[in-house]
């Protein structure tokens, strides 16, 4: 079995492939603090609980955006599953034409996103994906990857509102039956939903009178599912695509090395 794992800035996304198939998926809390033990524990509990004990997995690959945590995970790794870890580079077979001028600024996860997406369809996409920040990678029918736009996440707009004022409160992140609120909580959530999902349309339209393609848009992350249905502009949503990405990833670089052995 495969472990991937997702290092975000937020959360730390990972899942067991068996083969090609995704078996679990979990989700726990990105923490500068933890230890490579106490990161360990965490994940390996949360897999024994789903039938899936540590010696099941033979491989493990990651993506990170966030540096400091990188080679806590790479050690958490080695520890409980006793094997080095395979860690996405900007340099990994995407099977894209990078049109950007310095790749090493591009988050990974933007990268395994891109060639999930574009394996899955083959056409010109933009994938939308809602995580700390709401990112946009734009990619032609013929698979250049051009670059995109980010913008603050629907959960830091919310934070920030909420910390940067005296009277308005910490809301849940659903949906309200309105535009117009009728008392604070959902006059916020309207702001925050409906707003959001405004940004998202705004900048897909212009991607596309820029790219001059009625770009196929997909939107992935964590908060996927909650604006997705608001957009005017998403058509699919793909919540495990980074998962998907870094399993693609994997099987390209063991097919790689074994036809080069």
């Amino acid at each position: 079995m495969l472990l991937a794992i997702d290092i975000g800035n937020s959360q730390i996304f990972y899942g067991v492939f068996d083969r090609q198939t995704l078996r679990h998926s979990w989700r726990l809390a990105t923490d500068h603090t933890k230890t490579t033990d106490e990161y360990g524990t965490a994940m390996t509990s949360l897999m024994r609980e789903s039938g899936i004990a540590p010696r099941d997995i033979q491989a493990s690959i990651l993506s990170s955006v966030v540096p400091p945590v990188t080679p806590t995970l790479a050690a958490m790794v080695e520890t409980f599953f006793h094997h080095i870890p395979l860690v996405v580079s900007a340099h990994f077979p995407f099977g894209l034409t990078i049109d950007y001028p310095n790749v090493q600024e591009i988050g990974t996860d933007r990268l395994v996103n891109a060639a999930a997406a574009f394996e899955r369809y083959r056409t010109s996409l933009i994938i939308v994906d809602f995580g700390t920040a709401t990112t946009f990678c734009t990619i032609t029918k013929d698979g250049r990857y051009l670059g995109g736009a980010i913008a603050p996440g629907l959960q830091c707009s919310a934070d920030a509102l909420h910390t940067r004022t005296a009277a308005l409160p910490h809301v849940d992140l659903t949906c309200p039956k309105s535009v117009i609120g009728t008392d604070t909580i959902s006059s916020v959530q309207s702001g925050l939903i409906f707003g959001h999902a405004g940004l998202v349309d705004e900048l897909v339209t212009r991607i596309q009178q820029e790219t001059c393609q009625q770009a196929h848009v997909v939107a992935t992350g964590g908060l996927a599912t909650t604006l997705a249905p608001v957009s005017r502009t998403i058509r699919d949503i793909q919540p495990l695509l980074t998962l998907e990405g870094l399993e693609l990833l994997f099987r390209r670089q063991s097919e790689g090395r074994t036809s080069q052995d």
